[in-house]
């Protein structure tokens, strides 16, 4: 059974101040008004297009922010700008236990709200207003999201909506689930709840009131200058000066002095599970003084509405701070990927130029191509005798230019699989370094795509046939390449493609002549003497780049993989300034209307005959 004792009431405590102008709600319209909604209607389409997928420190909170800003937008801020003469609605929040559902039932002189010793007891919100009020709170403009119900419910989602005439027209009371409910929905709907309040009423008691949650939910109301009025439930009579004293140290630590503190004693309930009148009488008589006074609940509204949009601004600049963590990280691991693909191509560059694929088989394919002795005394004839000679060793000989073409793919194929595996195990690595990667990476990122080989085969073999095409374009009107002679089409494109290999501007450097890479010079020799010197370089150039560019494409391809990850996660560029800006326009929006925050009309006291 509850128990509470004899009233008391804060001695001196200062009264809630209204820190916005004199003017009532009638008046925002004139004053500017009609941009605020607007503002805030571009403030939630940011919010709701703002993402924050990848996985920081910053992006659950930002989620969390954006979704209750959202919340916050819909339950409350734009239904109540588009009605402040609605009644002004009391949010009872407090923790487990605190008598919540007895202290409302006590103050509308009717059992609306299940009270009990099973927790949590109010597993769903119960609001209770006068008959006179209830088309406002069911037409569902002030938290929509809540379906309404006449009925007690345990469904998520429901508020149930009740009427007790004995509570004053213009005021109605909403009995929240507990802010520290062992239910995690039941937490948040309560902090839902919380911020559509027009006033907080926080129950607390003698034994819970320094407990952590509910502080830093009464700073949280502090921060968006929410009216907010305190019960001390459940005090034991010889304790109450000394308990309420401390309790007001720390609300004035908080900088939470100007709220109405009341002191409910420990008591017995009666057969209805009510509390005595007496208990209960300073309060509801503060609430009557309220609901009789336009001009008190209108300082209220405008005081918890101002504060709430002052303090979006704030907010906005963190969730925006949060949007470029997004972009800047989504670009982090973007670079980490393009810095491995980077190194894979200055590989295959490099290894173009070096004379690295001029070793092992390709070398001995292109001798026996082109012959050893033979071949070198011919160097010194006439262009006819060479021509002649070269003809024969390819008409003669047609297995060595197919095993030399052969061994030309697969030292290139082995290239591009090597430089493939390498930087996909750096994007990897570099992925797995960073939260964010981590969460995106799958473990066949680790290695080259599955059909890179068939891939990088099928490239060279395109290049091969590009090389065979560039020489017969290039050469097509030379005596030494006739249109019909395909053989020395493939013969010159052979050499061609070795002298690609030996150096970009044939010229043959120390490492090439040690690793035997002087039959390249002959290479060389033989295409000058067809073409000419620069014909020669022309070729080689041409045929390079061409080599460069498909490989450079085929590594664009391998790191899609990881690229085509961030790009689905990755928010838009502009999400930050895009939230700045609509939080710039709702502040300006705000001075306009005239909701800024000069002293106004006080709230009453927390008297028990309101002559404070």
């Amino acid at each position: 059974m509850t128990t509470h004792g004899d009233s008391a009431t804060r001695s001196g405590a200062p009264a809630v101040a209204a820190r916005t102008g004199p003017a009532t709600g009638d008046d925002l319209p004139a004053a500017g008004g009609e941009d605020l909604p607007a503002a805030l209607a571009g403030l939630r389409a940011a919010i709701e297009a703002a993402r924050f997928p990848l996985v920081l420190p910053s992006a659950e909170p930002a989620r969390r922010t954006a979704a209750g800003l959202t919340h916050q937008l819909d339950d409350y801020l734009l239904p109540r700008l588009a009605r402040l003469d609605a009644p002004l609605l009391v949010v009872v929040g407090g923790s487990t236990g605190a008598g919540k559902s007895t202290l409302v039932n006590s103050l509308v002189q009717a059992r609306v709200s299940a009270a009990g010793v099973l927790r949590p007891t109010t597993r769903s919100p119960v609001l209770v207003c006068n008959p006179a009020d209830s088309a406002w709170f069911r037409q569902g403009e002030l938290l929509p999201g809540l379906t309404r119900t006449t009925e007690p419910s345990e469904q998520p989602g429901t508020l149930q909506l009740v009427t007790a005439p004995a509570l004053p027209a213009g005021l109605a009371f909403l009995d929240a689930p507990d802010i520290d409910s062992v239910v995690d929905a039941n937490r948040a709907l309560a902090g839902q709840l919380l911020a559509a309040a027009d006033l907080w009423l926080f129950v607390t008691t003698a034994a819970r009131y320094a407990d952590a949650v509910p502080w830093e939910l009464l700073r949280s109301a502090r921060a968006r200058g929410t009216a907010i009025a305190m019960v001390l439930d459940r005090v034991p009579p010889e304790a109450a000066d000394e308990i309420a004293a401390h309790l007001s140290e720390m609300l004035a630590e908080q900088g939470l002095g100007a709220a109405p503190l009341f002191v409910l004693p420990e008591t017995w309930v009666d057969g209805q599970g009510l509390l005595p009148d007496k208990v209960t009488a300073p309060l509801s008589a503060w609430f009557a003084r309220l609901a009789a006074d336009a001009e008190a609940r209108s300082a209220v509204v405008r005081q918890t509405l101002a504060g709430a949009i002052a303090a979006l601004h704030p907010t906005m600049d963190a969730l925006a701070d949060a949007a470029d963590e997004q972009v800047a990280a989504a670009d982090t691991l973007d670079e980490r990927v393009r810095a491995a693909y980077r190194g894979a191509e200055r590989t295959v560059d490099q290894g173009l130029k070096d004379g690295r694929l001029l070793r092992g088989e390709v070398l001995a394919r292109w001798q026996e191509f082109v012959g050893t002795g033979e071949f070198f005394r011919s160097l010194e004839a006439r262009v006819g005798r060479l021509r002649d000679r070269v003809v024969a060793a390819v008409t003669g000989r047609p297995a060595p230019a197919a095993e030399l073409r052969t061994a030309i793919e697969s030292q290139l194929v082995t290239l591009l699989r090597g430089v493939a595996a390498e930087a996909a195990e750096n994007a990897y690595t570099g992925w797995r370094a960073h939260p964010a990667g981590a969460a995106l990476l799958e473990p066949e990122l680790a290695h080259a795509s599955a059909d890179l080989a068939e891939r990088a085969e099928r490239l060279v073999r395109d290049w091969q046939r590009g090389v065979l095409e560039l020489v017969r374009a290039e050469g097509g009107d030379r005596r030494f390449v006739a249109r019909t002679a395909a053989y020395a089409v493939n013969a010159t494109g052979l050499a061609v493609m070795i002298g690609v290999f030996a150096s970009t501007a044939f010229i043959p450097t120390g490492l090439e002549v040690a690793t035997g890479a002087g039959t390249a010079v002959a290479g060389q020799t033989v295409l000058q003497a067809i073409f000419g010197d620069q014909a020669v370089r022309n070729l080689a150039g041409k045929a390079r780049l061409d080599l460069i560019d498909r490989v450079n494409r085929l590594l664009a391809e391998e790191a899609e993989r990881f690229l085509a990850r961030t790009g689905a996660a990755r928010p838009a560029a502009e999400t930050g300034g895009t939230l700045r800006r609509a939080a710039a326009d709702v502040e300006k929006a705000r001075h306009r209307s005239g909701l800024t925050d000069p002293d106004g009309p006080p709230l009453p006291a927390a008297g028990q005959d309101g002559d404070r």
